[in-house]
């Protein structure tokens, strides 16, 4: 679990946009907007925050958590259509455990972004 996490990206406009419609599925909003940057969550307890550079920081993975697996189809399908490029199509991964049930994309920046679900399907 996380307070926050913070990170630079290249291209503000389209990760804003990329975030915001990716994680739309998963109940995120936004909380915050700064000069510059946004901060956006999803309960108000842990937030993610972007801002623009250009460093060129290492490649992150970052794993939202999703109530239903419904959630983590919903995610990957809005994800594709903000810009996002397949890493993984939503299912199951049992190497990690039996419910384990994620998706993978990559966002404008190359990062490795996961939706996932660890409660067994209704």
């Amino acid at each position: 679990m996380f307070d926050h996490v913070k990170f630079g990206v290249s291209d503000y406009a389209a990760s804003e946009a990329f975030y915001l419609k990716a994680l739309e599925p998963l109940g995120v909003e936004v909380v915050a907007r700064y000069t510059p940057g946004i901060e956006i969550s999803s309960d108000g307890k842990s937030s993610l925050c972007l801002y623009p550079t250009e460093e060129r920081p290492a490649h992150l993975h970052l794993a939202f958590m999703a109530r239903t697996r419904a959630q983590v189809d919903a995610f990957y399908h809005a994800a594709l259509a903000a810009g996002g490029k397949d890493n993984g199509a939503p299912g199951l991964r049992p190497r990690y455990h039996a419910n384990y049930y994620a998706a993978f994309v990559f966002d404008p920046d190359g990062h490795n972004i996961e939706a996932v679900c660890h409660e067994a399907e209704a």
